[in-house]
């Protein structure tokens, strides 16, 4: 196996007495979904702000793309191409999708505080969004207010946006959220041809996403990762099944 995209070796972190990480160890590999799964207040949301750089970790190291981003920023991370996408959009709501999708790729330059309207000349800046934009299906609405999106459509933005930065791994927080069953599994699709292009960490409560998806999980429980491997180690491993799968995993 080659060398892993993302490290997290023994990262911990502790709110007073809670301990919402504890030694956590986890990798993702080039060309895999690598699914995060766990019951509300497992410390999911903790640890992928830790790895994106939202939060420091009190112990432990963050490897990507073999170099030690521990004490680097969000900002700074993105910048070496680690993109992030959330569960409550990020996106603003009063520009037109094509405007999201350039800013994007400004930000991947590092280079935010540009006057907008010049950035809207900018014929690689468009030409960059304008293809994303295209490879997401949203070509067509790309002169549309955001605000005026449908939710599936809100999502497929944060993912061309993200795409604009040539990212080398996505973050992905709960991407399913909200979708109904047919976006649903267009966005299933999508995602299973992204991974070629870059490895994702997924974060996502959607069971029939996550085994259909997934090259790989790991199961947090209390702070602490208590089992990784494929979809049917997970859907058999006792300690899984009585800490969160329950009767799904005999489904």
């Amino acid at each position: 196996m080659s060398n892993p995209v993302l490290q997290i070796r023994g990262v911990s972190k502790s709110f007073g007495a809670l301990e919402a990480s504890k030694n956590i160890k986890l990798d993702v590999q080039t060309g895999e979904i690598h699914a995060l799964i766990g019951p509300n207040g497992a410390g999911k949301s903790t640890l992928i702000q830790q790895i994106a750089g939202g939060l420091q970790p009190d112990r432990g190291h963050i490897l990507f793309m073999d170099q030690d981003v521990t004490t680097l920023s969000t900002a700074a991370r993105a910048r070496k191409g680690m993109a992030r996408t959330f569960q409550i959009s990020s996106l603003a709501m009063e520009y037109t999708v094509l405007q999201n999708a350039v800013l994007g790729a400004l930000g991947a330059r590092g280079d935010v505080y540009r006057f907008f309207r010049p950035v809207m000349k900018d014929q690689k800046l468009l030409s960059t969004a304008q293809e994303m934009l295209a490879l997401l299906g949203l070509g067509d609405v790309q002169n549309t207010i955001t605000s005026e999106l449908s939710h599936g459509q809100r999502r497929q933005l944060e993912v061309a946006v993200a795409l604009t930065s040539s990212p080398k791994l996505f973050l992905m927080d709960e991407p399913m959220a909200g979708l109904g069953a047919e976006a649903s599994k267009k966005l299933m699709a999508f995602l299973a041809d992204l991974k070629k292009q870059a490895p994702i960490l997924l974060v996502e409560h959607d069971m029939d996403a996550v085994f259909a998806l997934a090259d790989r999980i790991s199961v947090l429980v209390y702070g602490e990762i208590i089992a990784t491997g494929t979809v049917e180690e997970i859907r058999s491993n006792p300690a899984v099944r009585l800490a969160y799968l329950g009767e799904e995993a005999e489904e």
